[in-house]
């Protein structure tokens, strides 16, 4: 591993970058004889090429569906290969389960409680919200994730960038598979949202696929899936229920935030058989 630098982006200009974050989302760990350690491989290959970079990044989020079924076996695997020298953070998805993303995971007690997490530079603040219902698929911010979303964002300097992230997009996407199953009752954070102009942006994940759209006036900024990659309605399939590309390579976003607060994301894909430059 090379000797990480500071960042090396340009610090003169009309907006200046102060921030790379990475995002990655849907990693589906899964410890059975199905998998034959597919999930892993994929993860291994996005964590190692992150590692490996020759600058440091600010952050790396991960957005839900850490584990497939939420086995400790799975968790405690994950928890091997989200090793990072970056600073990494994560949200639970719909398969996940609080109790042992907490004590597997995390290292915490297990609790069922909603896992929310942020993390705080001098440049932007990430709050990291568990959209995750028990037992369901589809997502919603419980009462007590938003009163305490809503207590980090009054805790929050007016001029702090702020970065939401999510596993359930609070917008249908058109991808009939995933819109059933997305994040619902978003209109209270619509609200929220309403009453404080520094929310940047919301960043999701669920959909399997790179995705850029608003919501509440705002950038909504969808991870790709490192699993796997969905099908588009327009995309050949040979039925209904053939809706996931497993050939295609794991990918991430990168977003890049400058002083004015405008955000810039770029998405990579990261093959399998990724070498060096020469």
């Amino acid at each position: 591993m090379q000797t990480p630098k500071p960042s090396p982006l340009p610090t003169t200009g009309p907006a200046t970058p102060v921030a790379v974050i990475a995002h990655l989302s849907d990693t589906h760990i899964d410890t059975g004889a199905e998998d034959a350690g597919r999930s892993a491989e994929r993860t291994r290959t996005v964590m190692r090429y992150l590692n490996d970079l020759p600058y440091d990044l600010d952050a790396v989020i991960v957005t839900g569906d850490i584990a497939d079924h939420a086995t400790p076996s799975e968790y405690e695997e994950a928890r091997k290969l989200l090793t990072s020298r970056h600073p990494l953070l994560t949200c639970p998805g719909n398969h996940d389960e609080r109790a042992a993303y907490r004590e597997h995971l995390l290292g915490e007690p297990p609790r069922t409680a909603p896992v929310n997490q942020s993390y705080t530079t001098d440049h932007f603040t990430l709050a990291l919200c568990d959209t995750s219902v028990p037992g369901e698929d589809h997502g919603s911010l419980s009462d007590e994730t938003l009163t305490w979303l809503s207590d980090l964002l009054a805790d929050t300097r007016p001029t702090q960038p702020v970065l939401i992230a999510f596993h359930h997009p609070p917008v249908p996407l058109h991808t009939p598979y995933v819109d059933e199953i997305r994040q619902f009752d978003e209109s209270r954070l619509a609200e929220l949202t309403s009453r404080h102009p520094n929310i940047t942006a919301f960043l999701a994940g669920h959909a399997h696929t790179p995705a850029a759209t608003t919501f509440a006036n705002r950038p909504l900024l969808v991870a790709p899936g490192v699993v796997s990659t969905l099908r588009l309605p327009w995309e050949p399939q040979t039925d209904p229920t053939h809706h996931i590309h497993r050939h295609l390579p794991p990918a991430l976003a990168f977003h890049v935030l400058d002083d004015t607060g405008r955000l810039t994301t770029h998405y990579r894909p990261v093959p399998l058989d990724e070498m060096p430059d020469a």
